[in-house]
Parts: structure tokens; C-alpha cells; sequence
């Protein structure tokens, strides 16, 4: 198993409709679209986001990560992850993996989520004024929660508006996911 990034657009493109897939499930109504356009035509286009898998011998992913970079451009965060097979080790490698390379941040909801990153080898902890915890990877620029940067991202609502005023977008956008998805390898 080696941890990479998709080489071609096709092939990360396949890879980005399966998290989203995996990540909001078969019952999220336009969520996974959302992210899945959002992500290809904000976030890639700016050079803002990257993904990773954790791939075997033959190429395919037993674990997917999608980090964005901070508002910065110097640090990154965890927004998504995901095993297509349902493996959590492969998870948790490909996420121990990037932390010790990349400049981590990871939001953790509850004590099962935090146990979980610090398996992964994040240990520096910081509660936020919302009651969540943020745990930073040793590469993390950041000393305490004041001088963490937020996330890039992109406006769900305006690519919910574009798929209701532009049928022909919504339909291409749609298109492409459910093509993407078929393409994925497994």
C-alpha cells in the first residue's frame, strides 16, 4: 500500500465522486453533488484543495482524503475521509501518513473522533470557543486556536442556486458525478 495523488483529472475526478459517495451516503439528496462540483470547479480550479489515497498494488484506493488549504495557503485541513470498502485501518494509515508530512489540522465532533486522530498521530489538542476540538499535526504552523486560519472552501447555497436557474449546468454537473462514480476501480 502507498499513499499518492490521482494522476490524471479523470482519474481524481472518479476518486472525488466516490468520497462524496462515501462520505454523505445514498440518502443525501444534493449534498454529494454539491461537494463533488464544488470542489471540482472552486477548490481544484484554485489549486486550493488536494487528494490523497491510500492505494494497493493494482492502483486502487482502500482510502480516500480530501485536504484544503487554509486562508493562508500554508496550512491545511481534513475535510473529508472516507474507505470505500469500509476499512477504518486503511483510514487511519493514509490519514497517520499525511500527518506526518503535511501541515494538519483536523476537526474532531466528539472524544470518539479526537481518539481517533490521536491514533493517527495527531496529539496537539485545542479546545475552540464552540466546544469542538481542533488537533494540530507537528508540521501545523499554529501555536493555539487564535492563530489558526480558517479553511478555503466555496458557497454551497450559490452552486444550489446555479443548479436551480441553469438546468443545463445541474444536468452536466449530475452527468459527470454518476460517470465519475461508475469509473471509480473496484
Amino acid at each position: 500500500m502507498k499513499v499518492m495523488t490521482p494522476e490524471r483529472d479523470e482519474q481524481r475526478d472518479a476518486w472525488l465522486a466516490r468520497l462524496c459517495a462515501d462520505v454523505y451516503g445514498r440518502e443525501a439528496g444534493l449534498s454529494p453533488l454539491v461537494t463533488f462540483t464544488g470542489t471540482r470547479q472552486v477548490l481544484f480550479t484554485q489549486e486550493a484543495a488536494r487528494l490523497w489515497a491510500l492505494v494497493d498494488e493494482q492502483g486502487r484506493p482502500g482510502a480516500l482524503a480530501l485536504l484544503t488549504l487554509d486562508a493562508s495557503g500554508s496550512d491545511m485541513t481534513l475535510w473529508h475521509h472516507a474507505s470505500p470498502g469500509g476499512d477504518r485501518e486503511s483510514v487511519r494509515r493514509l490519514i497517520r501518513e499525511l500527518v506526518q508530512k503535511a501541515p494538519l489540522r483536523v476537526d474532531a465532533a466528539n472524544q470518539e473522533e479526537e481518539g481517533f486522530y490521536r491514533r493517527c498521530g495527531i496529539n496537539r489538542w485545542f479546545a475552540t470557543p464552540g466546544g469542538r476540538r481542533v488537533g494540530l499535526s507537528p508540521h501545523h504552523s499554529a501555536r493555539g486556536v487564535s492563530e489558526l486560519e480558517p479553511p478555503l472552501g466555496f458557497d454551497e447555497e450559490a452552486i444550489l442556486r446555479r443548479f436551480k436557474h441553469d438546468a443545463h449546468f445541474f444536468e452536466q454537473e449530475k452527468a459527470s458525478f454518476v460517470e465519475r462514480l461508475a469509473a471509480f476501480p473496484g
